[in-house]
């Protein structure tokens, strides 16, 4: 089977939905840390070990998480933004190992999604070069129509 404009053309729009979905999860996941910063600081004592983060660095974090997540959603640095978020998401998928070894006890079944998630964060980044629906392939397409 030979790689086709067709096939391009599909793994482009797959992974821009891709990249889009991932936003959306962690865009939800960083607004709570605006809108509910005790709870986001009693996650962070719970599984990563941080006690006593004050409802400013809470904050600050959330703030550069969404800065971090908006230039992810526009494709832009796909290299170190895509790695970026993997990297932050892996941290939070290893941070809740002891919910995967009690799968069964109480609401633990829901952590199992954030395998797909890292599943789906790294497919990203590996093919990060064809994902061409993005704010910066569009720049330099419209340079090159430009310069036309």
């Amino acid at each position: 089977m030979s790689y086709t404009a067709d096939n391009a053309s599909r793994i482009s729009l797959a992974l821009f939905l891709l990249r889009q979905s991932i936003f959306i999860t962690m865009a939800i996941w960083t607004m709570d840390k605006f809108l509910r910063p005790e709870h986001a600081a009693a996650i962070f004592e719970h599984y990563y070990g941080l006690a006593d983060l004050g409802v400013s660095l809470i904050y600050i974090l959330a703030s550069a998480e969404t800065a971090l997540l908006l230039v992810f959603l526009i494709g832009l640095k796909p290299r170190i933004t895509y790695g970026m978020v993997l990297i932050l998401h892996g941290i939070s998928t290893l941070a809740s190992y002891k919910q995967y070894i009690n799968p069964f006890e109480g609401s633990n079944l829901l952590f199992f999604a954030a395998f797909l998630m890292l599943a789906a964060c790294f497919a990203l980044y590996i093919l990060r070069d064809f994902d061409t629906w993005r704010v910066s392939t569009c720049l330099c397409s419209c340079k090159k129509i430009q310069a036309e």
